[in-house]
């Protein structure tokens, strides 16, 4: 069947809102295995609506996900598509589960860690407790390849298990990433290809995979010729952004984070709210936005 598993990130859009018990700036104050005990309890006690993850997540990162699994066919494969999740584990996208608010990213109202460590940590004892395959697992026992395409905040908290996929020998294909790791060939995010592939910087590491794919040799996940087309490619195609953003006043920057805030749900991050303000093609200096930030969320 030349069966390619597909591992992507999952969203923080879902949707509807999840229940106050599963977000997990409700956890109780304790030791980090003690929080991962409390969050799986409540994902297994769960009595809401459940939906598979392919109907869950939303958004346009979601659905050029979704998309990879059309490039994956076009490409001689068979697709499966996985899920990493800060609140589930590494899943299929045919799990039913419910809604819920996790994340590994730094300062939203939800992560689930404050360092790469405690990141890390909180994932292999998910899990453990979820009986989740690990990477390892899904490659090996889908002809031995796998096509990872992860930000940069989850790549280190699966870097342990990336790490023991590398010392397997497989055919594994990294797009986006943290860093290289030997054993694993990693194709970092790319802001020169943005006008070719399209989209905003939140969706570049999915189109960037479908692109990938569209160079793959067919059937063929990691191949000489393929890499050889990819760099010719990048090459040629890559055009060096450059910005000429409206800047914004403390007052405008405070109302835009308001206004978001308001409408969306759930609250989405700083992190994500200045890529929202700056794909508007407006202004605003990252330490300023994080103080401007700070000073509405304390005011709220």
């Amino acid at each position: 069947m030349n069966e390619l598993p597909i591992v992507v990130t999952c969203t923080d859009r879902k949707t509807h809102p999840p229940d106050p018990f599963l977000q997990a700036r409700n956890l109780p104050e304790t030791h980090l295995a003690g929080r991962v005990d409390h969050w799986a309890g409540h994902l297994a006690a769960a009595r809401g609506a459940l939906r598979e993850l392919a109907d869950l997540y939303q958004g346009d990162q979601w659905h050029r996900a979704q998309a990879l699994a059309g490039a994956a066919t076009r490409a001689g494969f068979t697709p499966r598509l996985y899920v990493a999740s800060a609140g589930l584990g590494l899943s299929p996208v045919s799990r039913p589960a419910p809604s819920y608010s996790a994340t590994f990213a730094p300062r939203h109202a939800d992560s689930v860690a404050s360092s790469v460590t405690e990141a890390a940590d909180w994932w292999d004892h998910l899990q453990r407790l979820q009986g989740a395959p690990n990477l390892s697992d899904l490659a090996g026992r889908h002809g031995g390849r796998i096509l990872l395409v992860l930000s940069e905040t989850y790549a280190q908290a699966m870097h342990r298990e990336l790490t023991a996929l590398a010392a397997e020998g497989y055919d594994s294909v990294l797009i986006g990433g943290a860093r290289d790791i030997a054993g694993i060939t990693r194709i970092p995010a790319n802001s020169g290809l943005r006008r070719a592939l399209g989209g905003t910087l939140t969706s570049l590491n999915t189109r960037t995979a479908a692109a990938w794919l569209e160079h793959c040799t067919p059937g063929a996940l990691l191949t000489p010729a393929a890499m050889d087309r990819w760099n010719a490619w990048v090459e040629q195609t890559a055009v060096p952004e450059s910005y000429a953003r409206t800047p914004m006043t403390d007052e405008e920057v405070i109302a835009f984070i308001r206004e978001k805030c308001a409408t969306l749900q759930p609250a989405p991050s700083r992190t994500r709210l200045l890529r929202m303000l700056r794909a508007d093609n407006k202004a605003c200096e990252q330490k300023r936005f994080a103080d401007l930030y700070t000073r509405t969320m304390e005011c709220r």
